[in-house]
């Protein structure tokens, strides 16, 4: 995405060279809309952003830091252009190094005292009282470099406290554009300067002008007398009277001046007194100072006075300053200890962390506060992790202590995937049972789930704090960025290196406690026995469903993927994806027992309405129920990146391929409870008639109920599409969400599926081949016929017939109910009855001529008919039975026997009609 800026252009730089702390403007383009827009400023490679200060969009105003490099590009970086460029550089010059005890013909000017911490001016008293600015008049630098000045005054300054001062290069270098008439106020300036200076001397003169006449006239009068009396008569004596005479002007001087001395030694001393009170007010007031910051949290003015107090007083042999330095150690001890404890305080932002931390590294606090500060940030997330699980475990009891007997009947917050089809109309074939399901279960989220969420995210939201203070604190960045902290950063890394081991236990700590805190809630089987009272405590009276189970895996992968991006080894996550590979397997076991519980409820819910092709919508139901279980299931086996595949592990495989034979063999035994259930068991409240098919058959719809062996048809006729359709494609929905034991899974669920059919198939021909077999014996020999003994057959015989249409009623029900069923059970039909037919031959000792006539007309009428129907044991049957009978002898049995055929065929053509159309069908099928 393109910036709505250009990026940062440096064009020039105000000084271009000078020393560490030179104050420089700098100039240039995209400079960035605001203060806040400005994230970046590198000059000679030092981070000079703490002392910028934005202008305008043009210009910038900073302090040039002590940087490694000699000379360097100025590089500005902004929130709106990024990272910029620059065409001019600026070079550092090496200052000369003054010791605290070395002398040095210039003292510090403190009048205007820089803070380097916060980039602004102190009202610090000064130390001296030299004038910023001599002249009086606006000072603009000249554009002149250093280098030529230097060569154009060797051995001078532009210092006017130094020894070798150079009027004309501090002019040049200052006021190289200032106005002649300017300079003229510059004079003026400095003469009021000078007669300041020695208004002093004038004002004492003038206080002691009569003291000097009282001596002056004195003086005089001894002169005048000496000079009269002469010099030869007072020449004996005369020095002795001098000496009277100096005593005494001296006694009277004393008397005179004694005064106006004393005034003066005390004005002196208290002069003096003044003058070490001003001159070392900062030391005087810096107790007092410290109190008022504190209180105004300004604790780098703090730090910044106690180095300046500790540098020039640390070592100070008179007992004035000792006595007021040692006060403001009192007070920095109390700092040290206030700072800690807000340190040590929680919650606390990262920030304020590292600010603290930076503080006590500054006032050389003992021990190491930012391991302190560390293990504490350890302690209290462990504290938070454990009340959390208090808290929902404190609430969960109080829940269920306040739930009635009628609320306990929605505790199952999985909901019935049939409930809704009690309350809709019966399901057509391809439907799904999901369509109409309530969704207010949703939000109805267990406590357990709650839990995890709250718990995961209080974690991510502890933890990357946590582990960038330890990255800080590995690369020293707590501490100042300057050369001057090298010292502190290189004793934190050594620090660091030696308590990695120590760290790591504390990491890993974090994450046994999150992932025990989880498995105590929803797989606490997994814990071990000490470990539960510590972990668990819930309350499970159901476990979670699958949708529950699949939510929570989707919030431990989240959290998981959070933590993978803060760059914490993988190794003390390995845990975590531990936990994520048994939530799945167990999400899988769930879902596929709850299935199976859905399935098992299906057979309450069959409605019996048959379609086209003989099937009802049990089938399709059973495979919707199993395709939405493995679509609920795709995000949990799909593997993210760092898991690893759920079915790993044997065990795994085992236990999901036996569940998910388990369902298909529910399903089997709901298809052989609904068939063979008995009549007065049959729930007929919830029958209707699919008004959607075209085929409707009134002899299924009339009645109110079914027989036994119409629910046997349509249960076969089911089990035939589960086994040529449904269960095949259920493999390959298995296959397709990477189910191991597929073949397996499909082998044993087909030889489950083909013992149901074929028993119930036995059974449907049990009920219907058994009676027509049965009425063929007495048939045969109603009205005392015998074989030995009986008339020229004239036509079939009507036991035959009855059978016939016995066949024809087993035919038109399987019809009604599936087409795709006739040929098997017709065919299993014609073999009963064959077989029992050709017994019933065997068992005649000998037939007459008549009777082997009226046997073998009666064979070959039903062996024609049903034809289409026979099989080898069938055609088996059948030639036995006609190999039981005499052979016809002349032609003339043969051709009664064809007419008696055609006769028959002719007369039941109508009845017969069934098999020529079943015939038809079956050859397409």
């Amino acid at each position: 995405m393109s910036r709505a800026r250009q990026p940062p252009l440096v064009t020039g730089i105000s000084p271009n060279e000078g020393i560490s702390w030179t104050k420089v403007t700098i100039r240039g383009e995209n400079l960035g809309t605001g203060p806040t827009d400005l994230i970046g400023l590198t000059i000679c490679g030092h981070n000079c952003l703490l002392t910028a200060e934005w202008m305008s969009a043009s210009k910038i105003v900073c302090r040039v830091g002590q940087a490694k490099n000699d000379k360097g590009d100025i590089i500005v970086t902004t929130k709106s252009g990024g990272k910029g460029t620059s065409t001019v550089s600026f070079k550092l010059l090496k200052p000369e190094k003054i010791g605290i005890l070395d002398q040095s013909a210039v003292w510090v000017d403190e009048m205007n005292y820089y803070d380097m911490r916060t980039d602004r001016n102190k009202g610090i008293p000064p130390l001296s009282l030299r004038p910023a600015n001599p002249l009086g008049i606006e000072i603009d630098k000249g554009r002149f470099p250093q280098k030529d000045l230097e060569a154009l005054f060797p051995g001078m300054s532009a210092d006017f406290t130094s020894e070798n001062f150079s009027a004309a290069w501090y002019l040049i270098e200052n006021h190289s554009t200032t106005s002649f008439d300017q300079l003229k106020t510059a004079v003026v300036n400095l003469k009021k300067q000078a007669n300041k200076k020695n208004e002093g001397s004038l004002a004492y003169v003038k206080g002691g002008l009569s003291t000097f006449f009282e001596a002056q006239d004195a003086l005089s009068a001894i002169h005048q007398k000496l000079e009269a009396d002469g010099t030869e008569k007072v020449e004996g004596s005369m020095t002795q009277k001098l000496e009277n005479v100096l005593n005494r002007a001296s006694n009277t001087a004393d008397t005179l001046f004694q005064e106006v001395l004393g005034r003066k030694d005390k004005a002196d001393s208290t002069r003096n007194a003044l003058n070490v009170l001003q001159r070392f007010k900062f030391l005087f007031n810096l107790p007092l100072n410290i109190e008022r910051n504190i209180q105004k949290g300004d604790y780098d003015v703090v730090i910044n006075d106690y180095e300046k107090a500790k540098s020039l007083f640390g070592k100070t042999e008179v007992q004035v300053f000792k006595k007021y330095y040692a006060e403001v150690e009192t007070r920095i001890e109390a700092l040290r200890e206030l700072l800690l404890d807000k340190l040590l305080e929680t919650p606390s932002t990262l920030h304020d962390q590292k600010r603290y931390i930076r503080y006590l590294s500054d006032l050389h606090a003992p021990g190491d506060p930012a391991w302190q500060c560390i293990g504490a940030q350890h302690q209290w997330i462990l504290q938070l992790m454990h009340n959390c699980k208090e808290s929902y475990v404190k609430e969960q009891k109080g829940n269920s202590l306040l739930h009635s007997p009628m609320l306990d009947l929605d505790s199952d917050v999985r909901p019935s995937p049939i409930g809704h089809l009690s309350q809709t109309a019966s399901l057509k074939r391809g439907s799904s049972f999901q369509s109409g399901r309530d969704d207010a279960w949703r939000y109805k989220a267990p406590q357990q789930v709650v839990f995890v969420e709250k718990l995961t995210k209080l974690v991510v939201s502890q933890l990357p704090n946590f582990w960038k203070l330890w990255i800080s604190y590995v690369n020293g960045s707590l501490f100042s960025e300057t050369a001057e902290k090298s010292g502190q950063m290189e004793r934190s890394k050594k620090n660091a290196r030696q308590r990695q081991n120590d760290f790591k236990k504390m990491i890993q700590e974090v994450m046994h406690s999150l992932v025990k805190l989880i498995r105590g809630a929803l797989l606490p089987f997994s814990l071990r026995e000490g470990e539960s009272r510590q972990y668990g405590g819930w309350e499970m009276k159901s476990e979670l469903s699958g949708q529950w189970l699949t939510h929570v895996i989707q919030t431990v992968r989240l959290s998981s993927e959070s933590l993978t991006a803060l760059e914490i080894p993988n190794d003390m996550l390995q845990i975590i994806q531990d936990l994520i590979l048994d939530l799945r397997v167990r999400c899988i076991i769930v879902t596929l027992q709850h299935t199976a519980e859905d399935i098992k409820r299906l057979a309450e819910k069959e409605d019996w309405v048959v379609d086209n092709e003989g099937l009802t919508s049990l089938p399709s139901q059973f495979e919707q129920c199993i395709i939405h279980s493995l679509q609920s299931l795709k995000t949990v086996l799909d593997c993210k990146p760092g898991e690893a595949s759920v079915f790993q592990q044997q065990k795994t495989q085992e236990d999901v391929c036996q569940l998910s034979i388990g369902i298909m063999q529910v399903f089997i035994d709901c298809l052989e409870q609904l068939s063979t259930k008995p009549d007065g068991d049959i729930d007929t409240a919830h029958l209707s008639v699919d008004v959607s098919s075209p085929d409707l058959f009134g002899s299924i719809h009339e009645d109110s109920s079914l027989s036994s062996e119409q629910r046997l048809l349509i249960a076969l006729s089911n089990c035939r599409y589960l086994e040529r359709h449904t269960f095949l494609n259920i493999a390959e929905h298995f296959e397709k969400h990477g189910f191991q034991g597929v073949e397996k899974i499909t082998q044993v669920s087909m030889e489950c599926l083909k013992e149901l059919d074929q028993r119930l198939f036995e059974m449907y021909i049990e009920f219907k081949a058994d009676p027509i077999v049965g009425s063929l014996e007495p048939g045969i020999y109603a009205g005392y016929f015998d074989w030995k003994d009986c008339l020229v057959p004239a036509g079939v015989r009507n036991y035959l017939k009855e059978a016939l249409v016995n066949i024809i009623a087993v035919h038109a029900e399987v019809f009604t109910i599936s087409k795709d069923l006739v040929p098997r059970v017709m065919s299993r039909v014609v073999e009963a009855v064959s077989e029992e037919l050709s017994r019933l031959m065997q068992c005649v000792s000998s037939f007459s001529k008549n009777g082997a006539l009226q046997a073998r007309l009666e064979i070959c009428a039903l062996r024609d008919t049903v034809a289409i129907y026979l099989t080898p044991e069938s055609n088996s049957s059948f030639k036995q039975a006609l190999e039981a009978l005499p052979q016809l002898s002349s032609g003339t049995d043969k051709k009664l026997l064809e007419e008696l055929l055609n006769k028959f065929k002719s007369s039941m053509h109508l009845q017969l009609t069934c098999f020529q159309a079943s015939s038809s069908a079956m050859m397409k099928t």
